[in-house]
């Protein structure tokens, strides 16, 4: 440890927090592959001169763990971050924002937690980085006008760290440098209002973390996992192996691992001690283990009501993804399997408003004949432009059958791609474009889920097979997305599977014919 720290020394520090250490690699605690990690001058700082309680002892000087290093070497400005319990994620950031705020003048450091209790227990941390300090340094340079259960305040520097519930609207007004909402999958009715708050008060450049561990498949935290693409925000997961503490001596009469540990010791290398207190917490935790105790950044997200689609079918074609074959338009077309010559395609059309907020619009192209997946187009557009967006790709796919569901904002794409003359509009009862009633869409769900049963490796998309996940009966015999989730894809894809299935080759009379689509 450094034998003094000086006003000087933090004021350097801030002027160089994130530069890395030159010269000082070292082993990482379990990083993959034996890598190196180069600890920043924040790191080193947090290191040296910061003390915490540890799982296993009162007070201690940091260490940091995996988990810590990893995001030390991966974060960006704008984090979202998916962890198993009690992996030391939420302590690391509380240390990073506080070397911050006491060696950057003017800055304000907030986290933002779902309940005050929490609020206060993460503050209990803060508090102790803050007493384990040199006592000239909280004296002088550091000392503080404010310090109450929840807030520190260093008039020296005109700086503060503070926290807050989701609750208490905390955004409001203030200025914020830092910001770490934590476990906002537990944030409530009023989360969406609040991190919009928040977020609106970060100033340009400032840090956002959002973390959290997972609690079903909806809600505020699931979205912004699933939308960090879209947003900006960089994906940082950590399953619970990451904890070198989650280990348990097996005993002598230990059972034989089973199939499934098998192929989860040799996937992550683990040993028997981490596998033994694994059966103990699935043991007790049941169903909730793989919530709390996060093993992948798809199966933690446990679905709230009674999932449609089998759910061993969609983790089969999960595991059996592969990287598409093209990507265009922004990340908003992709493409696995090319047009081929003399092959007819069906294209199944979900339209939505075309506002930014709310449901997508999404179209999914598949084999006239196998019914395979070969792209999926998925965005916010108004009418016009998602009619012109589907013509290139129907055309690009031989002129495929298009059926663009006519509820509600169908009506005006259809009437879009009418102007546009697209040549093979599908046709039903005498009107362009496919109705789902209360009668046909339980139908058509069932015959999807069937098809991810029968044959998992016709679907490619990890944006459709996580709707499926999503995808649930409710107590009233409806389905639909769980709350918080989309199911465009899924519904897209259904209107394309039955088209196909059925006697799907009528086209408005205003479209050519193909006798090979008649029956």
């Amino acid at each position: 440890m450094a034998s003094e720290l000086t006003s000087e020394h933090l004021e350097w520090l801030g002027q160089h927090l994130d530069e890395r250490r030159k010269g000082e690699q070292e082993a990482g605690e379990g990083l993959g592959g034996g890598r190196l990690w180069e600890p920043t001058e924040r790191d080193h700082f947090i290191d040296q001169w910061l003390k915490i309680r540890t799982k296993t002892t009162n007070r201690a000087y940091f260490r940091l763990n995996r988990v810590q290093q990893e995001y030390s070497g991966r974060c960006t400005k704008q984090n979202v971050v998916l962890k198993a319990r009690q992996v030391g994620i939420t302590t690391y950031i509380a240390a990073r924002f506080f070397a911050q705020t006491i060696t950057q003048p003017g800055t304000l450091s907030m986290q933002v937690t779902q309940d005050r209790e929490s609020a206060e227990d993460i503050f209990r941390i803060v508090r102790r980085f803050w007493e384990n300090l040199p006592e000239e340094l909280r004296k002088g340079y550091l000392r503080t006008s404010h310090r109450n259960a929840r807030q520190l305040v260093f008039p020296s520097l005109d700086s503060e760290y503070c926290l807050a519930s989701a609750a208490e609207n905390a955004g409001r007004g203030r200025t914020i440098q830092n910001l770490h909402c934590s476990e906002v999958s537990r944030w409530g009715r009023e989360g969406d209002e609040a991190l919009a708050s928040l977020r609106a008060a970060v100033v340009p450049g400032g840090d956002i973390v959002l973390e959290s561990t997972a609690n079903g498949a909806g809600g505020l935290f699931y979205e912004e996992w699933q939308r960090a693409e879209d947003t900006g925000y960089t994906r940082h997961f950590f399953p619970w192996w990451f904890d070198a503490a989650y280990a348990i001596e097996p005993g002598a009469n230990f059972p034989q691992l089973t199939e499934e540990e098998g192929k989860l010791a040799e996937l992550h290398g683990l040993k028997t001690e981490q596998i033994a207190w694994r059966r103990k917490q699935w043991a007790s935790l049941r169903g909730l283990a793989v919530q709390e105790y996060a093993e992948d950044p798809v199966s933690c997200f446990r679905a709230s009501g009674e999932c449609v689609f089998d759910l061993a079918a969609v983790e089969e074609a999960l595991g059996a993804l592969s990287e598409p074959l093209e990507v265009r338009d922004n990340q908003r077309l992709t493409i696995w399997l090319p047009t081929q010559a003399g092959r007819e395609y069906v294209m199944g059309v979900d339209p939505a408003g075309g506002g930014v907020e709310g449901d997508y619009s999404c179209a999914e192209v598949i084999d006239r004949r196998w019914g395979t997946q070969c792209a999926e187009l998925h965005g916010h557009w108004p009418p016009r432009e998602f009619a012109e967006k589907l013509v290139m790709l129907g055309k690009e796919y031989n002129t495929a059958l298009l059926a663009v569901e006519r509820n509600n904002h169908g009506y005006g794409v259809l009437a879009c791609l009418r102007t546009l003359k697209y040549p093979r509009l599908f046709e039903q009862k005498g009107q362009d474009g496919w109705l789902t009633t209360a009668v046909s869409r339980p139908a058509m769900i069932e015959n999807l889920a069937w098809a991810v049963i029968e044959e998992p490796g016709r679907f490619r998309s990890l944006r459709l097979l996580n709707e499926c996940r999503t995808f649930v009966r409710y107590a009233n015999g409806k389905t639909g997305a769980a709350p918080g989730t989309h199911d465009d894809c899924v519904m897209a894809l259904a209107i394309a599977w039955e088209v196909r299935m059925s006697d799907a080759g009528r086209v408005a009379k205003h479209s050519m014919e193909l006798d090979s689509l008649e029956k």
